[in-house]
């Protein structure tokens, strides 16, 4: 492997694995996307030094995520694969198949606990629990407000490729920045 390939693997697998992917995920990725022509797994292995069922086994995540192929090569018995080329496209097919469905989740889970917390001042114990409700609901309204930005952004970004950063200024510095 060159070193330019050596570095590069390296990098994108860290970064991979910061996001909580396996780094061999980024390390292969990397090495399919920076070669001049599709590679079989034999050739990954080689240059990863990475055992047979760890190069399977990236292959199948990678494939099953949309970031790698199989191509298929006249006169070769070997399965070839090739990366995903379209790096946008890539990034945010994880976006909205993993980000996205955790905040829409958030969402839902905010609200269930504002009914919750609605029901239980509907009938409040005693002046303590009636004031630790009302923090209580400013708070989840705040992180409520918070999570349904987070998911516009978000929709914003793999749906429109664009976001507006000024919703976001407001929840968080709390006044309007144009």
């Amino acid at each position: 492997m060159w070193q330019s390939e050596l570095i590069a693997s390296d990098a994108i697998g860290r970064v991979m694995e910061f996001w909580g992917f396996k780094r061999n995920m980024g390390r292969v990725w990397t090495v399919l996307y920076l070669a001049d022509r599709p590679l079989s797994a034999h050739d990954l292995r080689e240059r990863l030094q990475l055992s047979a069922g760890a190069v399977s086994m990236t292959l199948k995540e990678l494939s099953a995520w949309g970031t790698v192929r199989k191509v298929w090569i006249q006169g070769e018995r070997r399965d070839h694969f090739a990366a995903e080329g379209d790096l946008w496209k890539m990034v945010s097919r994880v976006f909205r198949q993993r980000e996205l469905l955790e905040v829409q989740e958030v969402v839902a889970s905010l609200e269930r606990a504002i009914t919750a917390l609605d029901e239980r001042v509907a009938d409040p114990r005693s002046p303590d629990d009636a004031r630790r409700a009302e923090v209580q609901r400013e708070r989840l309204r705040q992180l409520l407000e918070l999570s349904r930005l987070g998911r516009r952004l978000l929709e914003g970004l793999v749906f429109e490729a664009k976001v507006d950063a000024r919703a976001l200024a407001r929840v968080l510095l709390g006044r309007d920045r144009e």
